[in-house]
């Protein structure tokens, strides 16, 4: 990689932890190597590398795609929790809890094939803009995180995504964004049956879920998919505690990172009150965890690229 890493992040604490232990598990012969094949991280995606607020990105994207529906069946308008999203009705939608919102979104993509999904996705977020920030979504990425990918990428790590959100729109852009291929992309996932339609084989998507891969489910969607415990793993909420526990727990050199978000002036200022995906054991707990907090407003120099 082309000139000095991290230039988005502010020289301080933070950013000599990560060059450090990058440097320390890469050194051949130093004590803490680790063997390439084991240089693992694990990334949650909404909070983490791209904006979740006010709230995810697959719920604005489940949100035009049940305004296309309701264009064809106008009880939708009525009825809840349909109405809420229509209505943009945020407290209603927090109500029903970060699960609960993301089945209703999941619902909304049934009977698709993967190659309709796609197609939609893509299009979505190549025109579809924040509702606060005004940018396509995809430019609501946070720089820092996309240094920190290309600085562990050049030093032999394999980066996955573990994450919330649906797998299916995360793969839509990751691999163009993240540098972080399909198959690296653990996330969400509603099921799905399979059929030979006019002579071709399709997967369609059912309005029912999967794996909702928060909380617990992380750290076991890790085990099934990736088969190695991470060495290093950055999350935002509690949503991602479990995740960042697995990885310290294991032996030799692991990080564990939390992202706070402290900056109201550059992006947005939450975390207990975020009802949608809270921060609060991992938060006050952090040391006793040993858990690295990073600060937005004081960690990263840049936010967003551009």
């Amino acid at each position: 990689m082309d000139g000095a890493p991290l230039v988005s992040w502010t020289d301080g604490p933070a950013k000599r932890t990560l060059l450090d232990f990058v440097a320390r598990v890469t050194k051949e012969g130093g004590p803490d190597f680790v063997r390439p094949a084991e240089r693992i991280a694990t990334f949650d995606n909404d909070g983490t590398l791209w904006c979740e607020q006010p709230m995810q990105s697959q719920l604005f994207f489940a949100d035009d795609r049940l305004r296309a529906l309701a264009g064809k069946d106008p009880t939708l308008k009525d009825r809840q929790p349909y109405k809420a999203f229509l209505e943009h009705d945020l407290k209603t939608i927090a109500s029903l809890g970060k699960q609960g919102a993301f089945e209703v979104a999941f619902a909304t993509h049934a009977g698709l094939t993967e190659d309709e999904f796609m197609s939609a996705a893509r299009a979505w977020l190549a025109s579809a803009r924040h509702p606060k920030l005004g940018r396509l979504y995809t430019q609501c990425v946070y720089q820092p995180q996309i240094e920190l990918l290309d600085h562990l990428r050049a030093n032999g790590f394999k980066n996955f995504i573990v994450s919330g959100g649906g797998i299916d729109l995360m793969r839509a852009f990751a691999e163009e964004v993240y540098g972080i291929p399909p198959e690296r992309v653990i996330g969400s996932s509603v099921k799905t049956r399979f059929e030979m339609r006019d002579g071709r084989a399709e997967l369609f998507k059912l309005p029912e879920l999967g794996s909702f891969d928060d909380r617990d489910v992380k750290p076991q969607n890790i085990g099934l998919h990736i088969g190695r415990r991470p060495i290093l793993a950055f999350g935002n909420s509690d949503g991602d505690l479990s995740m960042l526990r697995y990885v310290k727990s294991g032996s030799g050199a692991r990080l564990a990172l939390l992202l706070h978000h402290d900056d109201a002036e550059r992006e947005f200022a939450y975390d207990r009150e975020f009802r949608l995906s809270p921060l609060v054991e991992a938060l006050d707990h952090a040391d006793a965890y040993g858990i690295e907090v990073v600060s937005m407003r004081r960690d990263w120099n840049k936010v967003f690229a551009g």
